[in-house]
């Protein structure tokens, strides 16, 4: 067995380098302090090695990144880092009051209200005014509440401003635009809420001190709520609608079984034929080898090769078949899942929005009445505020309750929804897994809907990334996003240059982070 010949590497190391140029100076000499400080270096790193020039370089990199944690960074990063702290440290405070806020809303409001309308039927001004002290508690928590979240909001709107701004066009540019649109929106009405709790507090503080204008404090607070709970109303009713219009294209695509039946069917006529050439192509090799005659070892040797084709194009086509129908069934169960979440929202924005508009007919009885009867006895307004306050605490309570079920299984049962080719991470206990779902001020970041958007992209990216899919599929797929409101013209650009963003892998981050926001939006 002769030896393997190892290919000499094209770049020679400083070692040899040094080498050379000491096997060139012949019968030389030269001291220690005579050397250049050229070859003191290629002397150090052919000691040393590569190995130290990158720890220091490392080390160089670590220092630079310690500067700018301590401070020592550029101006424009600090006020984007402390800008991002402030946000972050504002979103959490906010989350972390709005049990209490939903706990004021949906139980002492009520009740205040209750109490408040048992006090002005009996005449007991004890308990009047301790039902206006619990209402001013209240309506403070609710407009601390909400004036933490329209900051939140107004800085989110700004930074996805931003954001939409830098990417023109594409994927990256509608999720940004969505969200400045979606936030900006929210801050309107998180502005006008706190304006309607401001009133409220007058309202009640009136009542305490027993002014003459408590009238007119309760009917401008009554006016206010009303006006708030019809905005409102009036989002859920627009978010209703796009939820409708969503679930109805997404209808329109059909059952993936039908719509492909007929490629499906192509293709499994290509298996049998295939197969049958398979067949035909062993069936000749078997005539030939009992052949006799002076050319039936090359005729041999013939019939194998096309038996080796023919068993190769079988299985090719077989794969085409299983990969055709497994891509059948995964975009069947992202459509139903589009559809369903569809139908969630708009389950959802009906309570929610429903409970809002009592609570503007509560305002508006309750405007009324202090504004003929002088704060005179109100059992339908404090009727309706229970009844709206009911149904947007039930929403609200659902809402928290599929957010914490969802945190539970993201860490207890991390394999569920884990990216295929992923390694999932080591499950919690129950123990940890229930303390994560506590945690709701953090986010799903790897659930169900993520999942769904991973499998949607991976049908309609283009051949570079999922080569294996077929023209029909991936234009099903892309249809789907078209009707998820993801499509050319709503990323600014043309058919061509969208598709050439679906076939490009720098863009899937993005991709996938679109797909997942429309299908929780309507």
């Amino acid at each position: 067995m002769s030896t393997p010949i190892h290919r000499t590497p094209t770049r020679q190391s400083a070692a040899v380098l040094a080498s050379a140029r000491h096997r060139e100076g012949g019968s030389r000499t030269r001291s220690t302090s005579a050397r250049s400080p050229e070859r003191v270096l290629l002397e150090m790193q052919s000691r040393a090695g590569n190995r130290a020039t990158t720890a220091v370089v490392q080390r160089v990199r670590a220092e630079r990144g310690n500067a700018a944690a301590t401070g020592d960074a550029s101006p424009g990063a600090k006020k984007k880092s402390y800008r991002d702290r402030i946000a972050a440290l504002l979103d959490r405070f906010k989350k972390n009051l709005e049990p209490i806020d939903t706990f004021i809303k949906g139980f002492q409001t009520p009740t205040n209200a209750a109490f408040s309308q048992q006090a002005a039927v009996a005449a007991n001004e004890g308990l009047k005014h301790s039902a206006a002290a619990s209402g001013t508690s209240a309506a403070s928590g609710n407009l601390l509440t909400e004036a933490a979240g329209t900051v939140v909001s107004g800085m989110d709107a700004y930074k996805n401003m931003k954001g939409a701004k830098k990417h023109e066009t594409g994927a990256d540019h509608h999720t940004a635009m969505k969200k400045a649109r979606t936030k900006g929106t929210d801050t309107v009405v998180g502005a006008a809420g706190s304006g309607s709790y401001s009133a409220a507090i007058a309202k009640e503080v009136t009542k305490i001190q027993k002014a003459a204008d408590a009238a007119v404090a309760s009917e401008a607070s009554g006016v206010a709520g009303a006006s708030v709970g019809a905005i409102k109303g009036m989002r859920s009713a627009f978010r209703i609608g796009g939820a409708a219009n969503k679930y109805k294209q997404v209808k329109k695509l059909g059952d993936p079984h039908l719509v492909h039946a007929g490629s499906l069917a192509r293709l499994n006529e290509s298996q049998v034929q295939a197969d049958w050439a398979a067949a035909e192509a062993y069936v000749a090799l078997d005539t030939y080898w009992k052949h006799e005659g002076p050319g039936r070892l090359e005729a041999v040797s013939e019939a194998i090769d096309a038996a080796w084709e023919a068993m190769g194009e079988a299985r090719d086509a077989a794969e085409s078949l299983q990969h055709a129908e497994n891509d059948v069934e995964k975009l069947s169960k992202v459509q139903q899942y589009a559809k369903k979440k569809q139908l969630t929202k708009i389950g959802k924005e009906t309570a929610a929005g429903g409970g809002e508009s009592v609570k503007a007919a509560a305002g508006v009885v309750t405007a009324v009445a202090a504004g003929t009867a002088g704060l005179a006895s109100n059992p339908v307004g404090w009727g309706l505020a229970g009844a709206g306050a009911g149904l947007v605490l039930g929403v609200t309570l659902y809402k928290a309750l599929r957010a914490a079920t969802k945190r539970y299984e993201e860490v207890h049962h991390p394999e569920r929804w884990a990216p295929q080719g992923e390694t999932p991470a080591e499950a919690a206990s129950r123990k940890e897994s229930l303390k994560h779902a506590m945690k709701f001020w953090k986010k799903v970041s790897k659930g169900e809907r993520q999942a769904m958007a991973r499998e949607i992209y991976a049908l309609a990216a283009g051949p570079d990334i999922s080569g294996n899919t077929t023209a029909e599929m991936r234009e099903s797929a892309r249809s789907l996003l078209v009707a998820l409101k993801s499509g050319p013209a709503k990323h600014k650009l043309e058919p061509d240059a969208w598709a050439e963003t679906l076939n490009d892998p720098a863009k899937t981050s993005g991709w996938i982070a679109e797909i997942a926001e429309q299908l929780a939006s309507g």
